[in-house]
């Protein structure tokens, strides 16, 4: 048998550089590492199934499990994660200058499944006591109107939800004031254009340093996942694709710490390198389960409390088992 021609749609970021520009090869792999944005990555996936393996959003996997779709599964890599306080965006005049402020409020989100909202919300009602229910919500482009949901999610026995109406986005919603805050993935447009756009929570770094040092959790945004039938063939596929990845990572922390010209066109990056060394230690991007266990659990938590899911699953469910444990020489 020869080698395996793998199509893996994902985003470039500096820990799957070595993945994109073909550098690493994973064993046993012919990869094709297809290069889109990340919306049209979970839209292709989640509506066709058109790749062999792809980045795929966290939360609308966790919701595949719940609705007994078994099209994928996942190795524990994580190539997104990101604190999300400051993507919380507040019209001025709406009144809010707190997140307890936000009860009663219209509430924008592109898509209320996905991940960034999910872990919104979960702080939002377990750090300042503001439950989902106690907003309303309507879901929309950002920057483009008549965005609709990559897949079928009923959650409305636990909350109000509408769409943005026909040709109207949830920018231009929070500039006039027919919502009073935008939640997303994305910084919008209009922050950087109307002064009456800001962020809810204006000393974002110092409150997601604080919640880290309490939690140890960074959240969690995407894994990566593969067809369950191309696994159950060729099960040490999902070995290969892990191992790949870990390589990858492994590159991407010898080039951040080689400063001798920097790697990046940011003048204080070595200072926010150095800050990060500090606050989270060397293995600051940790792929593998017992690293992220914990910060997925709380992603189900969220996910039961907000009706997306029925329960939460193991590891095994979750993740290929070929790749929950390792060799030792």
């Amino acid at each position: 048998m020869g080698r395996i021609a793998i199509t893996l749609a994902g985003g470039r970021y500096d820990r799957t550089r070595a993945l994109v520009d073909g550098s690493i090869q994973p064993d046993g792999i012919d990869l094709n590492y297809i290069e889109l944005p990340i919306e049209e990555i979970f839209w292709r996936e989640l509506r066709y199934g058109e790749f062999d393996a792809a980045e795929c959003s966290l939360g609308y996997y966790l919701i595949t499990k719940a609705q007994g779709l078994n099209r994928y599964v996942a190795i524990p890599v994580f190539p997104s994660r990101c604190f999300r306080h400051g993507f919380v965006f507040v019209n001025k005049r709406s009144g809010i200058q707190s997140p307890e402020d936000l009860r009663g409020k219209t509430v924008g989100v592109p898509e209320y499944a996905m991940t960034a909202a999910i872990w919104l919300r979960g702080l939002f009602e377990h750090d300042y006591g503001v439950r989902p229910r106690d907003m309303r919500w309507v879901t929309g482009g950002v920057e483009e109107p008549g965005r609709t949901d990559r897949m079928s999610v009923d959650v409305q026995d636990h909350v109000l939800i509408s769409d943005a109406p026909p040709g109207r986005t949830l920018g231009q919603m929070l500039e006039t004031g027919e919502i009073d805050a935008l939640i997303g993935p994305r910084i919008p447009s209009c922050f950087t254009k109307n002064p009456d756009i800001s962020r809810l929570f204006v000393n974002y770094k110092e409150i997601e340093r604080a919640y880290y040092e309490r939690t140890r959790i960074v959240p969690l945004m995407h894994t990566v996942v593969m067809k369950r039938s191309l696994y159950e063939r060729y099960p040490w596929i999902a070995q290969s694709l892990y191992k790949a990845y870990r390589e990858s990572m492994r590159r991407c922390y010898a080039v951040m710490r080689d400063v001798n010209a920097l790697p990046y066109c940011l003048p204080w990056y070595l200072p926010a390198l150095e800050e990060t060394l500090e606050v989270f230690g060397d293995d600051f991007w940790p792929e593998g389960i017992e690293a992220n266990w914990s910060a997925l659990s709380l992603l189900m938590q969220y996910s039961r409390e907000q009706g997306l899911i029925d329960r939460a699953y193991s590891p095994e469910e979750l993740f290929a088992p070929t790749t929950l444990t390792e060799f030792r020489i």
